[in-house]
């Protein structure tokens, strides 16, 4: 699966397909420093049961890790894979933004 990022001021997203079948992940800059808010996750219903939003959440999770970033999780679904998943992401949550 060909994900890219966009870099947009002060936050961006996480995508893959194209047009009307293309899933998002997006992040803003916390205010605190080092922080990103992951805010919205989408799967259109073409992509939907294959696994994107978790791909998605991958691939944002590395590049945060790899710039040294806190997730504040506002996105419902970051919420609840944060939750069921401590083991993988306990190390990057952070409880403020």
């Amino acid at each position: 699966m060909d994900i890219r990022h966009e870099a947009a001021g002060n936050g961006g997203r996480f995508l893959t397909g194209t047009g009307a079948a293309e899933a998002e992940l997006s992040y803003a800059s916390g205010t605190t420093p080092g922080t990103v808010v992951f805010n919205h996750t989408f799967v259109p219903p073409a992509l939907r049961g294959q696994g994107v939003a978790e791909k998605l959440l991958e691939a944002a999770v590395a590049h945060a890790r790899d710039h040294g970033w806190k997730i504040y999780p506002t996105c419902s679904y970051v919420q609840v894979q944060f939750a069921r998943h401590p083991e993988k992401y306990a190390n990057i949550a952070t409880a403020a933004a």
